[in-house]
């Protein structure tokens, strides 16, 4: 299994950010789940591409040209796929990838989150979509994305789609047990 991972390229200020992730990365590893990611050597996006190499794991990085050339990429990847743009890179990401999901970051992370969501809403893929929740972080975009199915929205089958978990297990039994949501307009 690839698990696409969505995560700041900042640690936080907070050391729980890191230390959630390198349990997830080693986690990911002892499962023999290969981690698909932006490439980077910063922030949360190397402390997860770290925790899978020391576990033996198996790392793809997907970077565009400009950062890259900026000497962010990560050097110890199993692949390195260097592309065009942002979008080549998000496309490439899916398409290498059998589940999302998003770590602690910034607005970068919830974009690319949401493009997905919305890309398996539209039944445009049958993959999970998930947070990983790390002491809450996402507590209050849960609220706004109930609050929108509330006010007529978002269907509550998209809503439910979303896997919420805290830990490495229930992340990992969260994918395998996800059923996708009849397509929006089949």
């Amino acid at each position: 299994m690839n698990v696409a991972v969505f995560c700041g390229s900042a640690a936080g200020h907070t050391p729980d950010f890191a230390n959630a992730v390198k349990a997830l990365g080693h986690y990911f590893a002892q499962q023999g789940i290969a981690v698909v990611y932006g490439g980077g050597n910063v922030g949360l996006m190397g402390v997860i591409a770290d925790s899978v190499i020391a576990g033996g794991g198996q790392v793809i990085g997907v970077i565009p040209e400009h950062l890259r050339d900026r000497e962010l990429a990560h050097p110890n990847l199993t692949e390195l796929h260097v592309v065009a743009d942002m979008h080549e890179r998000k496309a490439k990401m899916a398409a290498l990838a059998d589940a999302f999901v998003a770590l602690p970051g910034g607005v970068g992370t919830l974009e690319e989150i949401f493009e997905v969501w919305t890309w398996g809403q539209l039944g445009l893929h049958a993959k999970p979509c998930a947070f990983y929740n790390v002491n809450g972080f996402y507590d209050p975009l849960f609220s706004m994305v109930e609050s929108m199915q509330q006010a007529g929205f978002v269907k509550a089958q998209y809503l439910d789609m979303l896997i919420r978990e805290q830990t490495p297990e229930l992340l990992h039994l969260a994918f395998s047990r996800y059923q996708p949501p009849k397509q929006k307009w089949s």
